[in-house]
This record gives C-alpha cells, structure tokens and sequence, in this order.
C-alpha cells in the first residue's frame, strides 16, 4: 500500500443544518439541534429529547427533485442529500473515467418503513404492504445513494455500530493506497426509529434532558439522525486535477477489545489502541495534535473510558477537545461522517467547536473541553473518534500538512 488520501469534498445534513454551510452556522452560534421529538410516534416521545432533522420524507425527496417516497427510507434520502453535496463540493464527473467508489454505512438502513408495515399488520393484515419491508436491510440506502449519484465501479455497505461511518473512510482509503480506485465517496446515514429510541432506552443510556458529554452530572446520550460523507481521493488525482483538498486523511485506526456488548472497557484499551494507531500511521507525535473531535455520548461510561485512554495516549497533557454530539445527538452509524465534516471544517476555518451544556469536570480525570466556539486558532491535525458496540474503536486523523 503507498500514496497519500486526501479529503476534496464534504457533504453533511443533521439536525444543526440540511447542509455545509447551515451547519458551519449552527456550530458557530452554538445552536444545539437538539429538542422534542415530533415525527416518532413511540410512548417516550414526550420523555426523551432528539437530534431530529425536521423534514418530512417527502420534504427530503423535494429536495432531490424526486417526487415520490415509495421507494426511498429515509435512511436513504438523508444519505442522497449528504453524499450529492460531497460530490458536487468535490467538483467530481462521476461518469468520468476515474475509478469511483461509494461506501456508506449506517445501522438502522429502513428499519423505521419496517415498523411501519408492523403496527399495520398487526392492525389488520391485509393492510400491511410489502413494499415498506424490502427497504429494511442496510445496503438498500447505499444502492439508493449509488444509483443516484451514478456510481458503478464500486460499492459496498459498512455496519459495525457507531464506528461505521470512520470505519466506511477506513476501507475507502485502503483501497485507494491499494491502487484499486481513484476517489471514494464514504461516510454514513442513519435515521431516527422505534428501535433505536426502546432500545437505549432498554440500556438506561438516554437522558431525559439534552445530553452533557464529559460534564460529572452526565447521565446519557440523545439520539440523533443525519448524514455525512467525504471524498477521498488519491494524490495521482489531485496532480491531475490541481484540485486544493481540504487536508490529508494521514492516519486511521480500527481496534475491538471486545470487553462486553454495550460498555467500553474501564481503562479505555480499545479506544487507545484505535487512537495510537491512527497517530503512528501518521508519522505525527502526540503532540501534533492540535484538537480531538471526541466520541463524548454523555454516558457514564464512554465518557470516562474515552478520558482515561487520551490521557494515556497524550501522557496526561490532553490537547483541546470537545464532542458535537451535544449539537447533533448520537447519530449512530452516521456519526463518524457526521464527525469526520466537522473535523474537517475545524481545519477549513482554523476553529474550535464548542462542548454544549459543560459545567463541572469528571472528578476521576479532571478533563476540561473547548467550551466557548474558537475563532482564528491554527489548527493543522484532528483527530476524530467513533467508538461502536461490541468495543469496535475507530480514529481517524486528518491533516494539512
């Protein structure tokens, strides 16, 4: 494997922005996207805020001058919507002769289309349609997304949890260095669902209020949707073109200490593994880093692991550091393009984005985040983590240099 990745074009929608520059906005001003619930239909909609892109499906397909939902989830729609942006920012003739790729992931893919067809044929079985179950399974949105775009030399789905989408850049990047294509378009896309909702609820991780990542009165996530893509291309591309990237995806790290379902292990091993290799692929040193992009879901949990594994990697001076899923909510699959944007755009706009509703330190890692949006801060490496179930650990590294 040789050559360099580069980043040429982002693509986001979320809670915070139906694109780039709406969500640039609401991360300056420090406007959280988090709020009531409006379009699940469950018995916590009235207890447990989310990060809800407020959209009807059929809002989102006008948006891609497409008419009808019939065959489209939502999980697809907001994919569409991210990656179309990512291309178009990129400036890439997909039906040109370059090698181009699509990897997506995601964890939900139509499941909410499923729950719809469930509670109507329960009601009465002859009203269920079939056509709400055959958009359930994960890939269905990446070929949605690659169908749209145009993509045909390559395409794939990543489902590994939360590290989906850093794990989807990952394989992207790969095969790149491999020689097997010229650009990929990577990321992820989720969308809100029942499942999601009664599931974490099941685990006693969502909070009743809007999520506090990293603060000692932490007590839960808040769930999220949205989508965020990259692309990625090699640097025989970039010669060819002259195209100015946005940075360097210079190092990556994927590590699964497999310590239990749902929980990270205590001394964060998983995590710290996934960070030191991304940093060792780089060639950079701890102290490089100028910003980290963390996980910070607000639980009890990841929160304190993810703090003792940076303190261990960074040998206790922890560079700056704050998590936007207090903007977003926990975007599942999606997060790590969610993340994998703002980490990017934290370089573009030499800034540091704020870590929302912060007020008192862990007590166990007396940890302070970036907690106020900072202007005018020469940032040249992010790091950015996305840590999944089951304890698959993904970091990314991304660097002008």
């Amino acid at each position: 494997m040789a050559g360099r990745v580069f980043i040429t074009g982002i693509g986001i929608i979320s809670s915070i922005g139906d694109n780039v520059p709406e969500t640039l906005g609401s991360l300056i001003e420090g406007r959280s996207g988090i709020g009531e619930n409006h379009s699940i239909d469950s018995v916590y909609k009235d207890i447990f805020p989310v990060g809800e892109v407020r959209k009807s499906d059929q809002e989102l397909a006008s948006m891609l001058g497409i008419s009808s939902t019939r065959d489209f989830s939502r999980t697809s729609l907001l994919g569409m919507i991210a990656a179309q942006e990512a291309a178009s920012d990129a400036g890439i003739n997909v039906a040109g002769n370059a090698r181009t790729g699509l990897i997506s992931a995601n964890s939900v893919g139509g499941m909410h289309r499923s729950e719809r067809f469930y509670k109507d044929f329960l009601n009465d079985n002859s009203k269920g349609r079939l056509i709400n179950i055959v958009h359930h399974e994960c890939g269905d949105s990446t070929e949605k997304i690659a169908d749209f775009l145009g993509v045909r030399d390559f395409v794939s789905t990543i489902s590994t949890a939360c590290s989906s989408s850093a794990n989807s850049m990952m394989t992207g990047a790969r095969l790149i260095k491999a020689g097997k294509l010229d650009r990929v378009i990577a990321g992820g896309t989720d969308s809100l669902t029942l499942f999601t909702i009664n599931g974490f609820n099941s685990l006693m991780i969502l909070d009743k209020n809007k999520c506090r990542p990293f603060d000692d009165s932490r007590s839960g996530l808040n769930l999220g949707e949205g989508a965020g893509f990259v692309v990625l291309e090699s640097e025989d591309m970039l010669m060819k073109s002259g195209k100015t990237p946005y940075c360097e995806l210079s190092g990556y790290g994927n590590a699964c200490d497999a310590y239990h379902q749902t929980a990270s292990s205590p001394e964060g091993n998983g995590a710290y593994l996934a960070m030191k290799k991304a940093l060792d692929m780089s060639g950079l040193k701890e102290t490089d880093i100028d910003y980290v992009n963390v996980h910070g879901t607000g639980t009890q949990n990841n929160d304190l692991s993810e703090g003792k594994a940076m303190l261990r990697l960074f040998n206790g001076n922890v560079p700056a550091f704050s998590s936007t899923k207090a903007f977003t909510g926990h975007t599942l699959g999606a997060a790590g393009g969610v993340e994998a944007v703002f980490s990017v755009l934290a370089i573009r706009e030499n800034m540091l984005f704020p870590n929302l509703n912060f007020s008192t330190a862990i007590k166990e890692l007396e940890l302070i985040p970036v907690r106020q949006i900072q202007r005018n801060v020469k940032v040249n490496n992010v790091l950015s983590n996305s840590f999944g179930f089951g304890g698959n650990n993904s970091s990314l590294l991304f660097s002008t240099k």
